[in-house]
């Protein structure tokens, strides 16, 4: 068996089976007309139970044979031009080189004995990063940051660092300083009404109350900071204690921006944790045209920024960045496994992780390919292709559009002609399922302002009118086609 295991003796066996590999990668690009088979999910069941794992194939080419019929064959193509759905980028093709790097290397970047030269890169691009924010600061603090899974554990982890800065930290009058059970009870994250599911995720773990997280209604789709002042003031009278507010920088359904240099005044004011959200926003940090939609995110304390959204890599590549680094010190457990040397710069002590990838190569293969602009630009183009499909479906009868796209999100509901709102409606979820089933073109459902609406995730550069076109005929003909049917159901009732 020991001829499956990399060294410099198979090295021409990992050679042929990364090419065969990329065969296979080759076929899904050249042989998928539609963004996902239409496949049932009890055939693709029937599928995967019917694999004995208590038998191994044997052979590479047989295993690359069967994942092809159990996994590509079926896959959801987002490179596809008709898909819409969610916030999963096209990918550099530096981007996959380096995975191809760092995974047969197999470095982990935990502690410097094990990842050494690739400490130094990860380090040298959140420096970077840090820059691009440029966080407002006195001279004495030094920004840092830490790389992780995703926009989720990012916020996790700036929630926890905000935690733990406020309970170090002088309590209410009348608190005891070891009262820290009564004064997490009282602890609150605020934010707006659109911030992401792991704000509410985060509270919980951290083990605040179940209604910790105070949501704020908005000044439209953003975070309004004359309502953000009065919350504060209105948690402090209470004798509670504002842990953090979230503002973000690209909502997941609207894409919208919360006004950074605003909201940060107003936490300067109540001397309170700000953390920006920018996983979906953040790739506007290299946009040679659209960086001042981030106006005021240096006034952060903690940033999340996802690199496989809006940067164009491959998940998973996320980082959050602080503002003071020490802040990383909450996070650090020291153990004699990890062979720590006096001077040694450890990631771990930055990491919620222990063993982590090296997920920085994908992020600066990228960078050092396309620099900063041309990443930017595609975000751009990706930006201006949404604004024009909002046009589009803007001046077509068929449709009503929600929002004007703030980003990359395009919101609209199909109106057949005939259908009056709460028909409208009603089709919304039905039109997203059949296209689903059908795998010609793939979007998404949501809910706005309680209302359910249809999503376009535009994050490909490249996509043309005509692929829209097409897109937008699929959805047309599923809602005729669906009102029809409701249509004669209510006749047929009312026969009867």
């Amino acid at each position: 068996m020991n001829e499956h295991l990399l060294s410099q003796r198979t090295r021409k066996d990992h050679a042929a089976a990364v090419a065969a590999a990329a065969a296979e990668v080759g076929r899904f690009l050249d042989g998928r007309t539609t963004p996902r088979s239409p496949a049932s999910p009890a055939h693709l069941e029937s599928l995967t139970e019917a694999v004995d794992l208590a038998t191994p194939l044997g052979t590479l080419d047989k295993a690359l044979l069967e994942v092809r019929g159990l996994y590509l064959d079926h896959a959801v193509g987002y490179h596809h031009p008709r898909y819409l759905s969610h916030l999963n980028c096209p990918i550099t093709i530096p981007s996959l080189a380096a995975e191809t790097l760092a995974t047969s290397v197999n470095t982990a970047v935990e502690t410097w004995d094990q990842g050494t030269s690739a400490c130094l890169i990860e380090q040298k691009l959140i420096d970077w990063v840090a820059d691009l924010i440029d966080f407002d600061r006195p001279d004495h603090l030094t920004p840092d940051g830490v790389f992780t899974t995703g926009g989720s554990q990012s916020n996790l982890q700036a929630l926890f660092t905000a935690r733990e800065d406020r309970l170090s930290r002088p309590g209410p009058a009348g608190t005891a300083p070891g009262d820290r059970g009564v004064r997490l009870s009282r602890l609150r994250i605020v934010t707006g009404e659109h911030a992401h599911l792991s704000v509410v995720k985060s509270a919980r773990l951290l083990g605040l109350d179940p209604d910790a997280v105070i949501t704020l209604p908005g000044e439209g789709d953003r975070m309004d900071p004359a309502t953000l002042d009065r919350a504060l003031s209105s948690v402090a009278d209470a004798g509670e204690e504002v842990a953090a507010v979230v503002a973000l920088a690209g909502t997941t359904d609207h894409g919208a921006i919360d006004p950074l240099r605003a909201v940060g005044e107003v936490c300067r004011r109540h001397d309170v944790w700000l953390h920006v959200d920018a996983a979906y926003g953040g790739g506007l940090l290299v946009s040679p045209t659209r960086r001042d939609l981030l106006d005021g995110i240096g006034s952060a304390d903690s940033v999340t920024v996802d690199f496989h959204k809006t940067f164009f890599l491959p998940v998973a590549a996320s980082a959050l960045l602080l503002r003071d680094g020490s802040g990383f010190r909450h996070s650090t457990v020291s153990a004699d496994y990890l062979n720590p040397v006096d001077g040694d710069d450890h990631a771990v002590d930055k990491s919620l992780q222990t063993t982590r990838r090296f997920d920085a190569l994908k992020l600066w293969m990228t960078l050092r390919v396309l620099g900063a602009d041309g990443i930017g630009r595609m975000l751009d183009e990706a930006i201006d292709v949404a604004r024009r499909i909002g046009r589009t479906i803007d001046s077509d009868d068929d449709f009503e559009l929600v929002r004007r796209p703030a980003l990359s999100t395009v919101l609209f509901r199909p109106r057949p002609e005939g259908c009056d709102p709460d028909e409208a409606d009603a089709l919304v979820r039905p039109v997203r399922d059949a296209l689903f089933a059908e795998g010609r073109s793939v979007v998404a459902a949501t809910v706005v302002d309680g209302r359910p609406c249809l999503k376009f995730t535009v994050l490909d550069p490249e996509l043309s009118d005509r692929d829209v076109t097409a897109v937008l005929a699929d959805v047309r003909a599923a809602a005729r086609y669906l009102a029809d049917g409701m249509r004669q159901a209510t006749s047929a009732g009312v026969l009867s």
